[in-house]
């Protein structure tokens, strides 16, 4: 193996934790295969010196204004360009609203096959063996790819950020993008960020939940004091954003956002495969419903079966005597 290559996205300038998760994950392939480590960085530099010292020998840097925020007819040019360059036999990108998109359009451009959101990534006998949940999160699948690169999207919180040593050194090579008009097919006139997001739910270290049980928009205030106190982020199923009890952006599942958290509180959830789909791998997951046969409880640790309008102020009283 020659080369694997970490596709980094930033957030307001900064690196965010999945992108170091990757490097960590690239570092230990590319050690095992005696390869070497690349990232690619568009946009705008100034998070070189982190990429290097959490674990890449080169980076390519393409500085241009229109690559500064996720644009597919943009981003896709130059990081086809980039693999080639690079000539990198695997490409690892988060697996997020712009991993999602980006990754089967990159494998069409390269010519190569995709495996999207990997929760473990390994070298076996020379070749990458890509491990991703399906059917509902029901199950597991183990994949090859026969093409190179092999590319991937993998969960967030799969893999723990590697330690950032300021001794490390690379080299990193400014790419020219071709960002010209007659390339760019399609104009984004507007981005909107909902005013109710805070906390992006994939950072999150704990994470309150609602679902239908929750019976309307109160209930997500009261989720809003817990998550306040235990200081995580309030998420919900699939149902409460469709009846608009609570913004879009705070939807988990597999139509929605993929979630990690070492706490996932589900309140008045059910536990349906597509919603489990996206907050299953959590380390724990707390379960509160009034039905004691709903499915939630086969995934969770710990449950609790009784009205959550009692439960959540006794359990939040609880939390902020601690604190005190």
């Amino acid at each position: 193996m020659s080369c694997v290559l970490v596709v980094v996205e930033t957030v307001h300038g900064k690196t965010t934790g999945p992108a170091c998760e990757l490097l960590g994950l690239a570092r230990r392939l590319a050690d095992q295969a005696g390869g070497t480590v690349a990232a690619a960085l568009l946009g705008r530099g100034g998070v070189a010196e982190e990429l290097i010292s959490r674990g890449a020998d080169k980076l390519y840097v393409a500085e241009h204004a229109a690559l500064g925020e996720y644009h597919a007819d943009a981003w896709v040019p130059v990081l086809a360009r980039i693999c080639r360059q690079a000539a990198c036999d695997a490409v690892l990108i988060c697996h997020n609203a712009v991993g999602a998109d980006l990754a089967p359009r990159l494998a069409f451009r390269l010519g190569t096959a995709v495996a999207t959101g990997c929760v473990d990534v390994a070298l076996s006998a020379g070749r990458f063996v890509l491990t991703r949940p399906c059917y509902g999160d029901n199950a597991r699948e183990v994949v090859s790819l026969k093409t190179a690169p092999a590319i991937a999207t993998v969960r967030p919180g799969c893999y723990d950020v590697p330690a950032s040593d300021a001794s490390r050194s690379a080299t990193v090579e400014q790419v020219q993008p071709e960002c010209d008009a007659p390339a760019i097919r399609t104009r984004i006139v507007a981005r909107k960020r909902d005013a109710a997001d805070g906390m992006r739910l994939e950072d999150a270290k704990i994470i309150v939940a609602g679902g239908r049980g929750l019976n309307g928009a109160e209930g997500f205030r009261v989720l809003g004091k817990l998550a306040q106190a235990l200081g995580g982020a309030v998420g919900a199923s699939r149902v409460p954003c469709d009846l608009g009890w609570c913004p879009r952006s705070w939807q988990i599942g597999l139509t929605g956002r993929t979630v990690t958290p070492e706490l996932y509180i589900a309140v008045g959830i059910s536990g349906a495969g597509h919603h489990m789909a996206g907050c299953g791998s959590a380390k724990a997951i707390v379960a509160v419903n009034t039905d004691p046969e709903a499915a939630i409880f086969r995934d969770a640790r710990y449950g609790v079966v009784g009205d959550y309008r009692r439960f959540i102020p006794a359990f939040i009283s609880e939390v902020e005597k601690l604190r005190s």
